[in-house]
């Protein structure tokens, strides 16, 4: 499987802990940088029924609630945290100097 490394964002432009909302193709990508500087990439909807942008959501330590349901969900591996369940797809980031890339 060919994996293409793509320039999404610059790390010095990130504010941390705040979402930012990106799009590659038809899919919707939420950019969070955490207060120890690490960048985590997430689809940008939560996986219960009605949605919610979780570019929009809060976020704490290593995870972002949703705004509509404020499930917790891990931005290390997309898990939504009991005792509500589901996953989001996760995006492997890369920093090289102040630019951030997304490996899809």
């Amino acid at each position: 499987m060919v994996k293409t490394v793509i320039p999404v964002a610059n790390d010095s432009k990130l504010q941390a802990q705040t979402g930012y909302s990106i799009k590659i193709d038809q899919t919707e990508i939420a950019l969070f940088k955490v207060t120890s500087g690490e960048v985590f990439a997430l689809e940008n909807r939560s996986p219960h029924p009605k949605g919610g942008v979780l570019s929009e959501g809060l976020v704490s330590g290593k995870y972002v609630y949703c705004p509509v349901y404020d499930w917790k969900i891990s931005l290390e591996n997309g898990m939504v945290q009991a005792p509500d369940e589901g996953q989001v797809q996760t995006f492997t980031v890369e920093k090289e100097g102040d630019i951030i890339f997304l490996i899809i």
